[in-house]
């Protein structure tokens, strides 16, 4: 069944594809300047909704409760923050791509170089987490190790993105939309209905589900629950400090404002007025899946924990009920999701005090640790992947398996469309602006349009490479890129478009400073390039500069890419009146 699903969503994808052909470097870049608002504004959606959305975002929202809400608030802040203040400008300025609008704004080959060196080290870091998608979703359907999944994704995002351009993807990316809000949807209204009784997820989410022969919020049971066998309340922070998910959120926002293939979306529409719409219709479509996902967040720990533990209420307020014979599941009636996706290598279960049973609990916990000790346990038995949950929700609510096909193939969706988009970024910073640009500005169409397709089946292999080795969670790894993107092109986005007396020098040393104090502060404890062997220091909160964690630092490089870039402005000489005239006509309000 999931094969035949995800069948026909990729016969889809690479028929249009071939119909949507590119000819014309116009159309590889931009589509030609001719997509409709309301069809750009489904495309963006699918472009902005990465696997980290679709796929990893209820994971974290499920294993980190409150305090998952901060990628929650800073993407979609972001995206509004991105559509008001920075898309609608860019797109006046009529460029195909941001290093191009960067050169140009701030007169200088050297700032549209670092723009581009900026722009790869955001694309390929976030990249790196959409093939981990694509390689989790591919090992998913097929039943096969992650690194085969991994390969199968390569591939097909190979044939459709390489060949097809902007135009193409723009068209698969509306068709992957449709697949990936149904997949995302479907399930959780079945899921609510089951629990709730109610059949919206974001009401279900606030209902009562039936516990201890009374109605209990979902949440109310998931404290209860989750504080007995050693982890934090659902509903309260942790596992973060307050500072930290201030930052991130920050982070999360600002770099969503800034990220290079979701702006290059608005440049697609023929006029202005059509990036405020297609902005508007993009906001709506992304709403739908993100006032979902804190309901499947919930709403899949309520069933994993039903799952592992035979009657949750009988050790509410009484942990001791843990260590009757027959509290936990036992391993010979493990359902068959667990099975299906331990073949994957994603879960890993394994009888430690071989006591027949699985006891699932926080082992860091110092109270809980030593209650296990005292009744036989030696440590936590089931390692499950965050990223897992969204596609093995179904399984465990033992859904219908064409909805289990369903959500699969909406699992692939988003990790090839983003993955696209991030690709076409790539390729166009490679052959627009620097080949093009800078390097060999006399080179043919042609010629170009092979560059651009070169360096994407190079991005693909590496970022299929690191994606079989990648430096955290999808989710994880995407927030890494958003705070390069936060540090390095937001602010000279801002300063490009709001103050017209920034200079090149400024922008220069403010976008130098931000891109690689962040990258330092990343690889000092994630390893030069992600190669973990090469980390200075542990990735641990008691080694992280003021507390901050490698996720929330992008916010700080913003400030200091601010601050460099102000200073060094004051210093030098103000850009010529020409280029103050240009940013005073880019924010002039145009009918059209």
């Amino acid at each position: 069944m999931n094969l035949s699903v995800v069948g026909l969503t990729f016969a889809l994808y690479i028929g249009i594809a071939i119909w949507a052909r590119t000819g014309s470097t116009a159309e590889f870049y931009v589509a030609g300047k001719g997509v409709n608002p309301v069809a750009n504004g489904m495309a963006t959606a699918a472009d902005w909704m990465s696997a980290a959305s679709f796929i990893s975002m209820a994971g974290l929202i499920a294993f980190l409760g409150y305090s998952g809400g901060a990628y929650l608030m800073g993407w979609t802040g972001g995206y509004v923050l991105m559509a008001l203040l920075l898309a609608p400008y860019l797109r006046k300025f009529g460029k195909f791509t941001v290093p191009e609008f960067i050169g140009d704004r701030f007169y200088s080959n050297a700032a549209r170089v670092i723009a581009v060196i900026a722009l790869l080290a955001m694309s390929i870091t976030y990249v790196i987490g959409q093939m981990r998608g694509v390689g989790i979703a591919f090992s998913n359907i097929l039943e096969v190790p992650l690194w085969i999944g991994l390969v199968s994704g390569m591939a097909v995002v190979f044939i459709y993105a390489v060949f097809g351009g902007m135009k193409g993807i723009t068209y698969t990316q509306i068709a992957q939309y449709v697949v990936m809000i149904f997949a995302y949807t479907v399930p959780a209204v079945f899921i609510s209905l089951t629990i709730t009784g109610v059949p919206i997820p974001q009401i279900g989410l606030g209902s009562t589900t039936e516990a201890a022969g009374e109605s209990v919020h979902i949440i109310q049971a998931l404290d209860r629950t989750l504080v007995e066998i050693g982890f934090a309340p659902y509903s309260e922070l942790a596992n973060m400090s307050m500072l930290n998910m201030f930052m991130l959120t920050l982070s999360l926002m600002i770099g969503t404002a800034g990220l290079p293939h979701v702006i290059i979306r608005f440049f697609t529409v023929p006029r202005m007025r059509d990036a405020r719409r297609s902005a508007g219709w993009a906001l709506f479509f992304i709403a739908i899946l993100y006032t979902t996902a804190p309901a499947v967040g919930a709403m899949a720990m309520w069933n994993m924990l039903n799952t592992t533990i035979e009657d949750p209420t009988e050790v509410w307020d009484n942990r001791e009920a843990l260590a009757e014979p027959g509290a936990w599941m036992a391993y010979d009636e493990q359902p068959s999701w667990m099975e299906h996706w331990a073949g994957t290598g994603l879960l890993d279960i394994e009888d430690k005090n071989e006591d027949g049973h699985l006891q699932y609990y926080n082992e860091d916990d110092e109270e809980m640790a030593k209650f296990a000790e005292e009744h036989g346990w030696e440590g936590s038995e089931l390692d499950i992947d965050r990223d897992i949950i969204v596609l093995a929700n179904p399984q465990i609510a033992n859904l219908n398996p064409i909805v289990v096909a369903l959500v699969a193939a909406g699992g692939i969706a988003a990790a090839l469309s983003t993955a696209a988009g991030l690709l076409l970024a790539i390729s166009s910073a490679v052959s627009h602006d620097l080949l093009k640009g800078v390097f060999m500005p006399r080179i043919t169409e042609k010629q170009e349009m092979l560059a651009a397709r070169i360096s994407m089946a190079v991005a693909i292999l590496f970022a299929g490479y690191l994606g079989l080795n990648p430096p955290g969670f999808a989710a994880e790894v995407v927030a890494l890129a958003f705070g390069l993107a936060a540090a390095s092109l937001f602010p000279t986005l801002m300063m490009g478009i709001f103050m017209a007396k920034m200079n090149k020098q400024g922008a220069i040393a403010g976008m130098l400073v931000g891109l690689f104090s962040t990258l330092l502060y990343i690889f000092i404890y994630k390893g030069f390039f992600f190669f973990p062997e090469t980390a200075l220091l542990p990735d641990e909160e008691a080694y992280w500069l003021f507390g901050l964690n490698t996720t929330s630092f992008g916010a700080v490089g913003a400030v200091l890419n601010f601050i460099a870039a102000y200073v060094v402005s004051k210093l030098t000489a103000p850009p010529p009146k020409e280029i103050q005239q240009l940013v005073e006509n880019i924010r002039v309000p145009k009918a059209d």
